[in-house]
């Protein structure tokens, strides 16, 4: 049963004023173009994507060699599964300039502030916490040298709860100030913040909105769990929820309005999932030039099982990028004998971008 939480008092929502600007200089080539027609020496540089450098990092997260794999182009569908033809690297969209994905790996702390049970962010003081997390951005630095490495703190902003609560859907939402102290930490590391929704029995389009003063902000992004949208009206935590392609394509959608409006760098789209049937439609899911999507496996269990997971239900569903979330009690539960190792998540295909840690 998914632990009730405490709502505080009503928050006024601050506005963040930073800016929070990432190191793209090898990322992309440069374009030129006048800032006005009666004046043609005044330029100034656009990014653009590296193409010949997004293909080569996605062949190297399929263990596939450019020698023996044609470049990639540019696609809008995802290509079908056959005997034949190799389902990874996906081709797909090519993100805009600016994408973190593939050119950096994620490495995020998870939880709630109000549950030590709900994952690192409440179990440890926030000083304890950060110099754990830098702790396994260094190992993960040394596991693969060839890829930076960002680190993020995902809080769950909007928590399932077994009650009902006053309308009925089965989530509670986190106050402002819970909020910002997430983004004050992960500014404190130079990372990132990801926004988890938990929707119950309620919807994306009713929570997505009431997240957009965070949301619009350029070192936040966005993850949802299929694990919690009780679609059939069940409480949550007695059934396994479930997003169809047009759930998530709504906020893939949602999140490529905010950037272009405010003329953001690509945000990254986060769906966990550790069944089949948490996310319907696979091949309908659309990635954007603004939004990067990966599909992240948060089942827990042995090193065994999280390798069976991950090659029965996010491997045969290629959608762009893959994530892993890593349990620090879980996956140690008897039969377990320990929890996979940063070398061992790299020997996976394709190569998780995204590592989380519960």
């Amino acid at each position: 049963m998914v632990t009730a939480l405490l709502r505080g008092a009503g928050v006024g929502i601050a506005v963040f004023a930073f800016a929070y600007v990432f190191s793209y200089t090898n990322l992309f080539a440069t374009e030129y173009r006048s800032t006005a027609s009666d004046t043609p020496e005044r330029f100034i540089p656009l990014p653009v994507l590296d193409k010949a450098a997004y293909d080569a990092r996605l062949l190297a997260l399929a263990h596939e060699s450019t020698t023996t794999v044609a470049v990639l182009t540019a696609s809008t569908t995802v290509p079908e599964a056959s005997s034949t033809m190799r389902l990874w690297p996906v081709k797909t969209v090519y993100p805009d300039a600016g994408a973190i994905l593939p050119f950096k790996r994620i490495v995020a702390y998870y939880g709630n502030y109000y549950s030590k049970q709900m994952g690192v962010l409440g179990e440890y003081p926030p000083e304890q916490m950060l110099a754990m997390l830098g702790a396994e951005v260094k190992s993960w630095e040394v596991a693969d040298p060839s890829t930076p490495v960002l680190p993020a703190l995902e809080y769950i902003a909007v928590v399932a709860q077994g009650s009902p609560g006053k309308d009925g859907k089965y989530r509670l939402r986190m106050p402002d100030d819970q909020i910002e102290k997430t983004i004050q930490l992960a500014d404190q590391v130079h990372g990132l913040t990801i926004l988890d929704v938990q929707v119950g029995l309620s919807t994306l389009q009713e929570e997505l909105p009431l997240l957009e003063p965070y949301l619009k902000l350029p070192q936040v992004e966005l993850a949802i769990d299929p694990e919690f949208s009780m679609k059939y009206g069940n409480p949550p935590g007695t059934v396994i929820g479930t997003f169809d392609a047009s759930d998530i394509n709504y906020a893939a959608q949602y999140l490529a309005g905010l950037v272009r409006e405010y003329h953001l760098p690509p945000k990254i789209l986060i769906v966990h999932r550790f069944t089949e049937a948490m996310v319907t439609r696979y091949k309908k899911i659309q990635p954007l030039p603004e939004v990067e999507i990966v599909m992240d496996m948060d089942g827990w269990g042995s090193k065994a099982k999280k390798r069976g997971t991950y090659n029965s239900v996010i491997y045969p569903e290629p959608v762009q990028f893959t994530g892993i979330k890593l349990f620090y009690k879980n996956d140690l539960k008897p039969p377990s004998t320990g929890m996979l190792t940063p070398a061992e998540v790299l020997s996976l295909t394709p190569e998780p971008i995204f590592i989380q840690y519960q």
